[in-house]
């Protein structure tokens, strides 16, 4: 039997993309069209809220998967892998240099890559296929007659436990947990890293940095152009 591979998890938005993947997606379907323009208007205030910091980030993601849910059904997969081409031809290069460094150098000692995130898969697909990524996890939104989005998301239960995505792969995929590698920058990340050898926090949120204090995870911070550990 062949001798099972190292692994490295990572979370996609905020930890190597440099923004949301679903935030720019649902401005540019907005953009475009695709989606009425009054749907900004639904996470308007929760995004003015954080950008005062007047509240969390995770409360203006919150209404910005609402406005997707809602707008999604109807629109024809081909309009919308138009929009998703066209956007990560523009953006697909804003990353950060620790994560995107690691993810090439991983590779390159022979690890599985694994990338797990919330976004839609339409849009992960395509910006992690590009940095080598081996399996893609996110959000899948079904297909119904004429290729058009029905709102439904297919096994949402799977993406929101990203611990069991971990154990599944590395199950069915032949991997050892030894030597495994996760990095995540909330805390919806920490059960994922709580599954592998070593864990890194990355950019971490408040909760997820108390919670690495805690238990002595290592914490690196990318600021500018100056790339540091903290913990």
């Amino acid at each position: 039997m062949e001798k099972p591979k190292k692994f490295a998890a990572f979370d996609i938005d905020g930890t190597i993309f440099r923004s949301s993947l679903l935030i720019e997606l649902t401005e540019a379907l907005i953009d475009e069209g695709l989606f009425p323009p009054e749907a900004r208007v639904e996470y308007r205030a929760s995004f003015e809220k954080w950008l005062n910091r007047e509240d969390e980030y995770g409360k203006y993601i919150e209404d910005i998967i609402t406005v997707f849910n809602k707008n999604i059904k109807g629109i024809s997969y081909g309009d919308f892998i138009g929009v998703v081409k066209k956007l990560m031809s523009e953006k697909k290069n804003r990353t950060y240099v620790y994560t995107r460094e690691l993810v090439r150098n991983l590779k390159k000692r022979g690890y599985y890559l694994i990338a797990i995130s919330g976004s839609p898969k339409g849009i992960l697909d395509i910006f992690c296929q590009e940095l080598g990524f081996d399996k893609i996890y996110g959000r899948f939104y079904e297909l119904g007659p004429g290729d058009k989005f029905t709102g439904a998301i297919v096994d949402e239960h799977l993406i929101a436990n990203k611990a069991n995505i971990i154990h599944r792969v590395v199950e069915k995929e032949n991997l050892t947990l030894e030597g495994s590698i996760a990095v995540g920058d909330t805390s919806a990340d920490i059960p994922m890293l709580e599954a592998v050898e070593k864990p890194i926090c990355f950019n971490p949120n408040e909760k997820l940095y108390r919670y690495a204090k805690l238990n002595k995870w290592p914490v690196i911070v990318e600021r500018k152009d100056v790339i540091y550990r903290i913990n």
